[in-house]
């Protein structure tokens, strides 16, 4: 056992679901852990379990070498760590709110003009999944700073740097969610049109999951297209694509499912068509998505 990460003591603030799992999490591991929350009570559950309750954020951040906050959103984070009584100075602090990435690099900058060291993270789990593998914590900021404390943050999880940029971990939490969300909903309209001819949800599930894991295997070779800005059509044209989308909105409307996500993905199609790339293939589209929304 590597006894870095079980001697490590660890402050914990911010006790919601999240913070309490991420305080059992290290508790777990066999850290000692000091916890701090405006509501006390929430600290009940980890105190029985050894961890010790702060009565104050200053107290809480001596009890650790590692702080890890945890709050609503990154104006609580410096509520509560810039208070005149707080002392930061050559305190490491590891940031798992959510948040932007402009919020992260300027938590950054406020952190390194008060003296303390700082990694921002994100979350890419439920809080029951913390502790375990599936638990994906995305970390960026100072590589050395990751590297001394990596022992004791892979309690949390599996734990990933991504770079010194503070902001990459924010935007790659979006990106990750932008995936999730893209998926769900396409399920969805899956779902949706074979529910009209009795076909129930778990028995499409299947399906979906296997053209999910098919289209999955495309992203390397898409990548690889859009890193070089060259899209010939290896599979087929956009304008086969679009084709393809009429058909979508049409069966909708034929059976009188939702059109606004086929449109959406019809709009953006059409106008990559009308500005010449109808011959090329399905990731050009990234030169739409790389521009503003229309309002």
């Amino acid at each position: 056992m590597n006894n870095n990460r079980t001697e490590t003591p660890v402050t914990v603030i911010g006790l919601g679901r999240m913070g309490q799992a991420l305080a059992g999490a290290f508790l777990k591991a066999g850290h000692p852990v000091t916890v701090w929350n405006r509501t006390a009570s929430k600290a009940d559950q980890l105190v029985a379990g050894g961890a010790r309750l702060a009565p104050t954020v200053g107290d809480a951040l001596k009890g650790g070498s590692l702080t890890v906050i945890c709050v609503t959103d990154y104006a609580t984070m410096r509520e509560l760590l810039g208070a005149s009584d707080i002392e930061l100075n050559g305190t490491m602090l590891v940031d798992l709110t959510s948040g932007d990435s402009t919020q992260a690099r300027e938590a950054a900058q406020w952190a390194a003009q008060l003296g303390a060291r700082y990694l921002d993270g994100a979350i890419m789990a439920i809080p029951p999944a913390i502790g375990t593998a599936e638990a994906v914590i995305l970390h960026s900021g100072p590589q050395s700073d990751f590297e001394v404390h990596k022992s004791a943050l892979d309690a949390l999880g599996t734990v990933t740097y991504l770079g010194a940029d503070h902001g990459l971990a924010s935007l790659y939490d979006v990106a990750g969610l932008a995936m999730m969300w893209s998926v769900l909903n396409a399920w969805l309209q899956g779902t949706a049109l074979l529910r009209t001819a009795g076909v129930g949800a778990a028995t499409y599930a299947p399906f979906a999951r296997q053209v999910a894991a098919v289209v999955a295997e495309w992203l390397p070779g898409y990548a690889e297209q859009i890193d070089r800005g060259s899209f010939p059509a290896e599979v087929s044209t956009l304008e086969t694509d679009v084709r393809a989308m009429d058909h979508l909105i049409e069966e909708s409307e034929a059976v009188g499912v939702n059109t606004d996500l086929p449109k959406l993905l019809k709009a953006m199609a059409a106008r990559s068509v009308a500005a010449g790339h109808g011959g090329e293939q399905y990731p050009v589209l990234i030169e739409e998505f790389s521009k503003p929304g229309n309002d």
